[in-house]
């Protein structure tokens, strides 16, 4: 897949690779949906080939290039995973599989010189797994290089951080965004895609998992609810019928990043100081509700209704919290 936005990481990074001496730690740094592992793999491919040495085709099947991301959730997933079979995911990057990361590194690379270790997110490395990475990072193998994907890169140990070099991947126009999905197939309804492209604040990821939302008749009553509040508690409701009353974490999930996008939008167009303090305050708490609801399994009725509400309390049409 072309990247446009990944014109100015290519040439800092091709900047760094003709160098003197290569840095061996890199954070690909940027939002989720910018196609850092596709950078990352491709990245890799070239900092691993060697002049006359033939090279697999596909980076992803490269000895030489180790790819760390959630692995199997526990010993029925191992197995599902050994058999062939869908297995469910672990939430974290675990300290057992850097460990064994830290066992390979302790040969030579299968066909050249050099060895690429991707960790993909690293934000999700548990701490201890971490604190174990962080040694590799002090003292690397000869010809070893990490590249860390991270969409946080705040949530990284600062000691990580200090010892590697940041690529920043920018959010894509909406045009590029808007051509991507076009080639992807993924344009659909006008209104939908334009719904779709809003909440995905210019990933291509999240836009096109939006897309299969259908997220227009919820962008149309948030913006309502943001625009005019909802004084006959109409609006509310209707939001929490589109939603879903039993709606899977992916349509949630896109319903809370649509309403942070809208929210967003607003602060930056509003001209008064204290709407856009409203604003401010209510994305604050829809991030804070987003990464609180998979915890501690809320209603998802309860959800759609709350974050209605904090719409309407930043509504330019609400009476002031104090007046």
């Amino acid at each position: 897949m072309d990247w446009p936005n990944h014109e100015r990481p290519w040439r800092e990074w091709r900047m760094a690779t003709g160098g003197a001496r290569m840095h061996h730690g890199w954070i690909l740094a940027g939002k989720r949906g910018l196609g850092k592992r596709d950078f990352a793999l491709a990245a890799a491919a070239e900092l691993v080939a060697e002049p006359g040495v033939r090279q697999p085709a596909d980076p992803a099947n490269h000895p030489d290039i180790v790819t760390l991301t959630h692995g199997p959730k526990d010993d029925k997933a191992e197995r599902a995973a050994a058999e062939g079979k869908p297995f469910e995911r672990a939430r974290s990057i675990r300290i057992r599989q850097i460990r064994a990361m830290q066992r390979r590194l302790t040969t030579r690379p299968t066909i050249g010189s050099r060895r690429v270790v991707i960790i993909d997110p690293a934000d999700d490395l548990e701490r201890a797994a971490a604190n174990a990475l962080l040694k590799s990072l002090e003292e690397p193998p000869q010809g070893t290089f990490f590249m860390l994907v991270t969409h946080a890169p705040a949530r990284l140990l600062p000691t990580i951080r200090s010892r590697c070099r940041v690529l920043r991947f920018p959010p894509l126009t909406d045009a590029e965004l808007a051509a991507m999905l076009d080639a992807d197939g993924a344009g659909g309804d006008p209104g939908e895609r334009a719904a779709a492209m809003k909440a995905a604040e210019g990933s291509f990821g999240a836009a096109r998992r939006f897309a299969e939302q259908k997220l227009g008749a919820l962008a149309e009553v948030m913006e309502t609810l943001l625009a005019e509040g909802d004084p006959a508690m109409t609006g509310r409701g209707e939001l929490a019928a589109l939603i879903g009353p039993r709606a899977d974490r992916e349509r949630l999930q896109a319903a809370f990043d649509l309403a942070r996008a809208l929210v967003a939008a607003r602060a930056r167009e509003t001209g008064s100081n204290a709407e856009r303090g409203a604003l401010v305050e209510a994305h604050a708490r829809l991030v804070e509700l987003a990464r609180d609801a998979p915890i501690h399994n809320y209603d998802t009725g309860l959800l759609a209704l709350e974050i209605g509400t904090l719409l309407v309390g930043a509504s330019a049409a609400s009476e002031p919290a104090h007046g």
